[in-house]
Formats: C-alpha cells, structure tokens, sequence
C-alpha cells in the first residue's frame, strides 16, 4: 500500500498521490518536464519541436497549468518579436527524481 494514499473510504483526490496526477498528469506534461530538464530552457517553437505530435494549443494549455502549479518558470522579454522561456522551478527540479524511477521501471518491464 502506498502510505498516506491509502486509507479506507479515502478521496483519491485529496491525497498526495491526486494532487501530484493533477499536476502532471495528462498526455504531455511529463515530455514537457522531461526536455525541460534535459535541455534546461527552451522557447515555445524549440519544445513544440521536441514533442513534436501535440497542438499548439494543447502545449499553451499544458504550460499553463505547469506554470500554474509552480512547476515550471515562464520568462518573457520585453522585445519586439516576443521572446518567451521555458524553464524547470525548483519545485519543477523535485520532481525529476520521480521521473528517472519511472523510466527506471520502463527499462526494467519494458
């Protein structure tokens, strides 16, 4: 059992466990964090191009809520065109131990 997610008759949405899938759950968050981290910062157009098969909208809407949680830091510069970055918090950079365990148990069960 999970501990602290687990007890009976318990809201799976007001345990630790609901909270961390809504913070990054969904078909593209953890590609977002994943080249986040490996590439450490990275404009719009650069991370659409590293996932690749997601919309722009569907990204806009995965940053959003990202950056709403304090996963991610959102820099804009004040230049004409806009010029936007992308960038792990440290919040953000806490989460990278969870995702090597589950690319460890990929590698492993794949």
């Amino acid at each position: 059992m999970i501990e602290g997610c687990s007890k009976t008759n318990a809201n799976i949405e007001n345990t630790g466990f609901g909270y961390t899938l809504s913070v990054i759950g969904g078909k593209h968050k953890i590609i977002i964090l994943f080249w986040l981290f490996e590439k450490k910062i990275l404009r719009y157009n650069e991370l659409k191009r590293c996932i690749g098969s997601i919309s722009f909208k569907s990204l806009t809407n995965a940053l959003k809520e990202l950056e709403a949680h304090e996963i991610i830091i959102r820099k804009e510069y004040p230049q004409i065109p806009p010029k936007v970055e992308y960038s792990l918090s440290a919040k953000g950079e806490t989460l990278i131990p969870i995702l090597e365990s589950i690319c460890d148990w990929g590698e492993v069960h794949r």
